[in-house]
């Protein structure tokens, strides 16, 4: 239950930076000796690091969360309208993931989802973000990438996750996913770019699921 509070809690990005960006002053007015005040200092860098990273990343699949996404996909779609840049952005989703979760339990159900997981962290390029970006659906910012180019990666990740062996407490599980993409940056804000491709990704559902539906 404490863990789980901590998760919870949250420190903004901006107030972690704050804090960071003026530690020394803070550590030396503190009533401690001067050669203690480096020890000091050092522990808390580990710490802000250590907090920083949590505050971006989902605590079970270490995929950057929700909140890390919207900041990210807002910066990105800005510099893409600005530079006239590629850009593509896929929706995954599991399909009938709450019939694993229902069928086998949810410790099933979270060990499906850091296996996706890695195998997402394998099939990208560094350069390409991955979030998890709540339950069962996971996120690609795909940058400088028309959208001939994002479907190789994402037929390849849907092909890879189709095939892979997924065994939890000696029982193979069937997995697949369905994935919605577009590359269109005409739309006012990021935001419509994204209901774009939450619209691809209904459309894959609708056509039988475990398929790509690429908007342009």
């Amino acid at each position: 239950m404490v863990e789980n509070n901590y998760i919870d809690f949250e420190i903004p990005s901006n107030i972690l930076d704050e804090i960071q960006n003026n530690i020394e002053d803070i550590i030396n007015n503190f009533d401690i000796p001067d050669a203690n005040k480096i020890d000091v200092i050092n522990k808390i860098n580990f710490m802000y690091s250590h907090t920083k990273q949590m505050s971006v990343r989902d605590p079970l699949t270490k995929l950057f969360n929700r909140r890390h996404f919207e900041e990210e996909f807002e910066r990105e779609y800005k510099r893409a309208k600005r530079y006239k840049s590629d850009l593509s952005l896929a929706v995954i989703d599991i399909d009938f993931f709450k019939k694993i979760n229902d069928t086998y339990g949810h410790s099933c159900g979270d060990y499906v989802l850091k296996e996706i997981a890695y195998i997402m962290n394998k099939n990208f390029r560094q350069t390409d973000n991955i979030f998890r970006y709540g339950g069962e659906e996971f996120i690609v910012i795909l940058t400088e990438t028309p959208s001939q180019t994002a479907q190789v990666p994402l037929e390849r990740l849907r092909k890879k996750i189709e095939n892979n062996n997924f065994r939890f407490d000696n029982k193979d599980l069937k997995v697949t996913i369905s994935i919605g993409v577009t590359s269109d940056t005409s739309f006012e804000n990021a935001w419509e770019m994204f209901d774009d491709a939450d619209k691809a990704l209904y459309k894959a559902k609708e056509n039988g699921r475990n398929r790509i539906n690429t908007r342009e």
